[in-house]
């Protein structure tokens, strides 16, 4: 048999239609301890059966850097690997991606790395990690393949992706013990799929971002056929997205936020104002569809968003009828009630289009009395703040605000309570391994199950990097880890910021700085002048003149304190001023800055 690496495949055609042709084209630190046995090397079984081995690397403990490895024998899959968006409490940091440190020295058994869909907690972290996996190949959908060459473009240092197309009906063996099945279902961007894997122990199932919808945008309903044919084939595990797992119901469908959308634009007198995520294009062919029907023009602001809608035209996902869209010179051409415009900043973001349109910092939009602003996403937790004071602005400008939690113009793009229980219901698992969240979601969804009838013995809640196993008896929750300490990105570094680093940021955001800078004669030791003194952050100079004096006074001191027949020692001089110094602001003020002796030598 033929292995995937030298298979020829040809185009194939998807279950919506449009070909698919075949193309191939860091300083880590601990997160908060807990006592984990690590293991660097993974065995087990024996050599005719090798135990299935499953952990994740990321997004048990969090949403986002999701990054899921199976291994039987010496062969390994990869599904996702995607990004996590830094915690408040990390200042400077762009995002964090997985830690790969277990996978190392093992790239020729990585047998193939598989991305459920284009959403950045899934592929974000694929131009950092795919050389130092060895550049294996990707298999992917058409639209998560174009999302992952354009970002690949900003990453010109990192291997060029080899990317083979699947479909419904593809089915690859990857080593000597998987065998690659994708399923389709439905998500909100384009082409997401689920991954089943069939093993020597029976099949497993991961979802992926999985909604269930009967009648989505451009794309055909999720294939439950399919997903009860492989209920019926033995399923081992089912590893299923928790992101919902509290919310009662099913999600709406896409088509009732259309209507809603439509009913919006109907009754709107001025322009219509649509923020929402650059990859959520569902909602951009929803609003292109309705601006046909009633004889508006679009405007596409924001570069990413622009790119996502170049990118799912060319591609065939968005059908978009000539003059639907216009270009920044056209637009005061054309009067208030034939306008739409769609744009990034539903989050508040502060670069974002929408946020500079409400800031009257747009170089050509600004809000009006009868302009109507759809929020059209969800709110990110630990974004309702920044959304509700935003909202505030606009309105204030006497616009129109309507956000989904006044009508359906948002659905989800993971499945509620009733969703996940019938995709448990379809696969009948032996094992539900839930992820894709934060632990109280992952403990949701084991709940879920439970009220369904499935034996909480048979419900894996796995944390980030625990170590599954499987063989022909069961499968259990191991007390090894691998390695999932954070890996911070800072600019396009990989890597390169370290707990220190982030904890002097830490320090400065809280505390300020304080700065003492005295010149000294090399020979000598000697202090020439007084020291100066710069405080960021920390206290304003000229309404704390008595404690600059004394801490001037005390800093002089110490640097005179030194022996004159000895050369100066400038660590030392400046590990003792920063003790001093600190212990001495702490007793005045409570407070720690970071103390920056900075020593002039003459």
């Amino acid at each position: 048999m033929q292995t995937p690496q030298n298979r020829s495949y040809a185009p194939r055609r998807s279950t919506t239609g449009r070909p698919h042709p075949t193309t191939h084209k860091a300083p880590i630190f601990s997160a908060p301890a807990i006592k984990r046995k690590i293991v660097t090397t993974l065995s087990g079984g024996t050599t005719d059966h090798p135990k299935l081995k499953v952990y994740a690397l990321g997004g048990l403990e969090e949403v986002g850097r999701n990054m899921t490895v199976f291994e039987c024998g010496e062969d390994i899959v990869i599904v996702d690997i995607g990004l996590q968006f830094p915690e408040e409490d990390m200042p400077g940091i762009d995002y964090i991606i997985p830690n790969v440190a277990c996978l190392q020295g093992r790239e020729k058994n990585i047998r193939a790395v598989i991305i459920t869909h284009g959403h950045m907690d899934h592929v974000g972290g694929i131009p950092h990690l795919l050389g130092k996996l060895g550049n294996p190949i990707i298999y992917t959908s058409a639209m998560s393949a174009g999302i992952i060459r354009k970002r690949q473009e900003e990453y010109r240092e990192a291997p060029a992706p080899r990317i083979i197309l699947v479909n419904s009906s593809t089915k690859v063996p990857l080593g000597k013990h998987f065998i690659f099945e994708p399923f389709h279902c439905n998500h909100n961007i384009f082409d997401a799929f689920g991954v089943a894997l069939t093993t020597p122990y029976g099949v497993i199932l991961h979802t992926g971002d999985f909604k269930f919808d009967y009648s989505p945008v451009n794309e055909e309903p999720a294939d439950l056929n399919l997903i009860a044919m492989f209920g019926n084939r033995n399923v081992l595990a089912l590893l299923s997205d928790s992101t919902n797992a509290e919310s009662p119901g099913h999600q709406i469908s896409e088509k009732v936020v259309g209507d809603e959308l439509e009913r919006i634009v109907v009754n709107a007198s001025g322009r219509i104002i649509m923020g929402t995520f650059s990859s959520l294009l569902t909602r951009a062919q929803q609003i292109l569809t309705i601006a046909e029907k009633l004889d508006r023009k679009v405007l596409i602001e924001g570069s990413s968003m622009k790119n996502s809608v170049e990118l799912a035209h060319q591609l065939g996902y968005l059908k978009i009828k000539p003059g639907t869209i216009i270009e920044e010179t056209e637009f005061k051409k054309y009067p208030d009630n034939r306008l739409i415009v769609v744009c990034t900043g539903a989050q508040g973001e502060k670069n974002a289009v929408l946020m500079r349109i409400a800031n009257n910092e747009h170089r050509f939009i600004q809000l009006k009395a009868n302009d109507t602003v759809i929020f059209s996403s969800s709110v990110i937790p630990g974004n309702e703040r920044t959304v509700q004071s935003f909202k505030d602005v606009i309105v204030r400008h006497g616009a129109k605000v309507i956000h989904y939690q006044m009508m359906d113009v948002h659905a989800g793009g993971h499945a509620k309570q009733e969703d996940l229980k019938l995709m448990i219901r379809l696969t009948k698992p032996k094992y539900l391994i839930p992820v894709h969240g934060n632990r109280f979601l992952l403990q949701a969804h084991s709940d879920l199950a439970q009220s369904i009838g499935m034996s909480k013995d048979n419900i894996l809640l796995a944390d980030n990097g625990q170590i599954m196993e499987f063989d022909n008896l069961n499968g259990k929750l191991t007390d090894q880890y691998v390695n999932t300490d954070y890996v911070m990105i800072d600019g396009l570094g990989n890597g390169d910021v370290s707990q220190v680093v982030l904890r002097d940021r830490r320090m400065m955001a809280e505390d300020g700085m304080f700065v003492i800078i005295a010149t000294i004669e090399k020979k000598t030791g000697r202090l020439i002048g007084n020291p100066d003194i710069i405080s960021r952050g920390f206290i304003y100079l000229k309404e704390n003149k008595e404690l600059i004096e004394k801490t001037r006074m005390r800093a002089k001191h110490l640097l005179k304190d030194t022996d004159s027949k000895s050369p100066a020692f400038e660590e030392y001089i400046k590990n003792k001023i920063r003790n001093d110094i600190g212990q001495f602001l702490y007793s005045q003020t409570k407070k720690r800055p970071m103390i920056l002796p900075v020593i002039i030598e003459v």
